[in-house]
């Protein structure tokens, strides 16, 4: 079974989006990590902003491609819940570890406003999903 046939099949909230909404959202914020993470990790790698800036933003990129496998292979709601705490939390921590150490990077921290309300929205739905489906 697919992963928009399993969607489907749940029950959601009345608010939740559609799973052709939930794709395009995140083809644009994959644009968005890919350039605004891809950045932190050339800094911190070349020296150019302190280390351990970047490990927020690696496990971020961790829970975020974990939650796929968690939610539909594994299928799985509350691990998948917990999955997407640890992506709202790593994001904040990887962005509160920019403003403060790396201040010539603060535009990432502009750039992933749009990726931190979908996490926080996606967190919703999920935990929401989780509940309905208990």
């Amino acid at each position: 079974m697919n992963e928009q046939t399993q969607y489907a099949q749940l029950t959601k909230p009345s608010w939740a989006p559609p799973s052709w909404l939930i794709g395009s959202v995140w083809v644009v914020l994959y644009a968005i990590i890919a350039v605004s993470f891809g950045t932190v990790f050339y800094k911190a790698f070349t020296k150019q902003i302190p280390w351990i800036v970047a490990p927020p933003f690696a496990l971020n990129l961790l829970f975020n491609f974990a939650f796929p496998f968690i939610q539909f292979r594994l299928v799985n709601n509350f691990f998948a819940s917990i999955d997407i705490l640890l992506v709202v939390g790593t994001l904040v921590w990887a962005l509160y570890a920019v403003w403060h150490s790396a201040p010539e990077l603060r535009w990432v921290v502009y750039t992933n406003i749009p990726y931190l309300l979908w996490g926080m929205f996606a967190t919703c739905v999920q935990l929401t999903i989780t509940y309905l489906n208990s």
